[in-house]
């Protein structure tokens, strides 16, 4: 303890404080110009690598990491870096990985293995170590009503390869992704929500599964030419990237599909995806309620994909333009928002996208929806052919010829029967004589009752004419034959 007489006065206190507070002054101006000068003299480059070894030596290891977030979702759209980094990272799991994501599709041969939240996977690119960590987080609420979880991907490096791994390294794994996709490539069928009404994982709108619809360009019963023509026009649209670009307009196409019920409309959709090998996603126009709901659908697709609308006609009241009520454009789905969606600014919000409407009516349409732009190609899914009807006896009998080939065809030319009705009569027997016999006196009835229903006078739409046809056909209405109607057919979609 100091004594009283050795105690400093109080003015030599205030003396030394100030006299320290002078220098501590000087040294911080020095230390500033120190700094100044060092900019203007020492390049950015070499600055970092000085702080950098510093950093070593005194064990700051946190000052030289980088650490990139890569979210599945960017605003509405995916992340095709997170998507393409997951499929990589299937590449990299090693035995030091505890927990991953296993899951298989129905019908699916490959068990498809992922690493779960938390867990870390290294990996070495051209000398520099990376570290990729699966982050995952709940969501409260999702724009469908549905709760997800929202994920991410952590990527960390040293800061000094900051450029290596964005110019060298991430196009390296979006390379390799595209590689593992294409040979890998499962056509999925998504829809709104999950239907089992659990969380939607990712976080976005769309849940999906595999689509194993078996439909192809060789087994559909549709005209010959317009399958030739279609076929070429799907291949010219894919090709023509730098064409679409030149030209100033969305990389995207539309059909529309229109003609009776079971003529083949949704076989074809499935073997257009099966050809392109895109994804299809089938939206109920029912199920929204706000121009805005489709738009953020529309975005919440992915490119190479077929936006499927399924009978248009039936799917929602879209009066609105023609009524000329334009005060809630936000409040209500209105044909002004479908078209803006078709072909407004928010179609060229993807690339590669085709887009197909369905209908039984092609003219109760509006006719904004028919122009080229929205619907570019028109699709005329008419009655069984001659030629469709030896491509389903190939397909159910596997016969190119037939005594009773020539017989059918005439009879085919003669009345309207749709690829559906015909299938179900190939169906009922194995036996290409039994099943043929059955065609033969099924497209004899259907003439007979034609006949009658022209005697009787039944004027009005065309489909009011042929449901009358088939009640007679399937009510037994003609003498000496006992008929089942046959039953109704599951759509994929």
């Amino acid at each position: 303890m100091f004594s009283q007489a050795s105690m400093p006065s109080t003015s030599t206190v205030l003396s030394a404080y100030t006299t320290f507070a002078a220098s501590a002054m000087v040294v911080k101006t020095m230390l500033h110009e120190v700094k100044t000068m060092a900019k203007q003299l020492i390049p950015q480059q070499l600055q970092d690598k000085i702080l950098s070894g510093i950093g070593r030596l005194i064990g700051d290891q946190s000052s030289s990491q980088m650490t990139l977030v890569i979210d599945e979702y960017n605003g509405y759209a995916m992340n095709q870096i997170f998507e393409a980094s997951e499929i990589y990272l299937q590449t990299k799991i090693s035995p030091s990985v505890d927990r991953l994501r296993v899951s298989q599709a129905p019908r699916e041969k490959n068990i498809l293995v992922t690493i779960s939240k938390g867990e870390k996977v290294i990996d070495l690119f051209e000398g520099i170590q990376l570290k990729w960590e699966m982050v995952s987080s709940a969501e409260k609420q999702l724009a469908m009503g549905d709760k997800g979880e929202r994920r991410s991907i952590e990527l960390s490096f040293l800061k000094k390869n900051m450029e290596k791994v964005l110019s060298s390294y991430l196009p390296h794994v979006v390379e390799m992704s595209e590689m593992i996709k294409e040979e890998n490539k499962v056509v999925k069928l998504h829809s709104l929500g999950n239907p089992q009404g659990g969380a939607v994982v990712g976080g976005g709108a769309w849940g999906c599964i595999n689509l194993d619809h078996p439909s192809t360009f060789e087994t559909l019963a549709m005209d010959l030419n317009l399958k030739e023509e279609l076929m070429k026009d799907l291949d010219r649209f894919v090709r023509r990237r730098k064409f679409y670009k030149r030209v100033g307009k969305a990389w995207k196409r539309g059909y529309l599909l229109y003609g009776p019920p079971g003529t083949g409309k949704t076989s074809l959709i499935a073997a257009m995806a099966n050809y392109l090998k895109f994804d299809i996603y089938d939206l109920e126009l029912s199920n929204l309620l706000r121009n805005s709901q489709l738009r953020k659908i529309l975005v919440s697709t992915r490119n190479r994909s077929i936006l499927v609308i399924e009978d248009i006609d039936c799917s929602a009241e879209l009066q609105d333009r023609q009524a000329g009520r334009y005060n809630q454009p936000n409040t209500e789905l209105t044909l002004s928002g479908l078209l803006n969606f078709i072909d407004g600014l928010w179609s060229s919000c993807g690339d590669e996208r085709i887009i197909v409407f369905t209908t039984n009516h092609k003219d109760r349409l509006d006719p904004a929806l028919l122009r080229p732009g929205r619907m570019d190609m028109h699709i005329h899914m008419s009655y069984c052919t001659p030629y469709g009807f030896k491509t389903l006896a190939s397909n159910y009998l596997g016969v190119s010829k037939h005594r009773l080939f020539p017989k059918i065809e005439r009879l085919i030319t003669e009345v309207e029967v749709t690829p559906a009705e015909i299938a179900e009569e190939l169906m009922k027997s194995e036996d290409a004589d039994v099943a043929l016999e059955g065609v033969v006196e099924f497209l004899m009835r259907v003439k007979i009752v034609g006949k009658e229903v022209g005697e009787e006078g039944i004027t009005g739409r065309q489909d009011v004419v042929v449901e009358t046809k088939r009640q007679k056909i399937w009510s037994g209405g003609i003498e000496g034959f006992d008929y089942m109607p046959p039953a109704p057919s599951l759509s994929f979609l």
